[in-house]
């Protein structure tokens, strides 16, 4: 795919959602990281539900790691792998205590060093709460970018490469909620809604529907 074309799919996503935000809900930092490791295989509406009370009863590093598991577990029950995911939480929150002094790092091994955390989580709260033009390639991203033929890869770290090194420089700190919005609610997995797509034109996905 040329420059040309990726300039244009770009702007057409960007005069679609001039301001794109990330869909789960969170006031804080702290609060952003944990929901982006509750919604790992799991719906931000679903992790939205959840957080919702948590995060009004117990907003801080301090008050979760105070809840403990059994108590966090009751809270997420809703979400699938909890059991995991509020162990992974309750021992972040208290790294991030004794480490970092309750506060999100902006580093990149620091966050990844986290329990639960991994690069896509780190790149989301990088992008989100820093501001860096990172792209974390979710399965919605992953697909896109090999449907469409923006950054065709094998694996998600392939994808992010290709899209950090191809994606114009003025498209680039919004781009993942771009891409993760198409793929959400336009370039679904199963049946793609071609006939509403603003970029029919300039994808090269062969199999469109009509």
């Amino acid at each position: 795919m040329n420059r040309g074309k990726r300039e244009e799919i770009f702007s057409r996503l960007a005069a679609a959602e001039p301001h794109p935000v990330t869909e789960l809900k969170y006031q804080t930092p702290y609060q952003l990281l944990v929901a982006v490791v509750l919604s790992a295989q799991a719906t931000d509406k679903g992790v939205n539900r959840a957080t919702g009370p948590l995060f009004h009863d117990h907003p801080t590093p301090q008050a979760i790691a105070t809840l403990g598991e059994d108590g966090l577990a009751d809270y997420i029950q809703t979400i699938g792998l909890y059991p995991t995911k509020a162990k992974n939480v309750v021992a972040l929150s208290r790294l991030l205590l004794e480490r970092h002094g309750g506060e999100v790092p902006h580093d990149r091994a620091a966050l990844e060093a986290l329990p639960g955390v991994g690069r896509k989580t780190a790149n989301v709260v990088l992008n989100i709460v820093f501001g860096e033009p990172t792209i974390a390639v979710d399965t919605h991203i992953f697909r896109v970018a090999n449907r469409t033929g923006l950054a065709p890869g094998k694996d998600v770290r392939t994808v992010e490469d290709k899209l950090v090194k191809t994606t114009p420089a003025p498209y680039r700190l919004h781009a993942h909620h771009w891409l993760i919005l198409h793929g959400r609610y336009i370039c679904k997995a199963r049946t793609p809604d071609c006939p509403r797509c603003p970029i029919r034109d300039l994808c090269e996905y062969k199999e469109k529907t009509s």
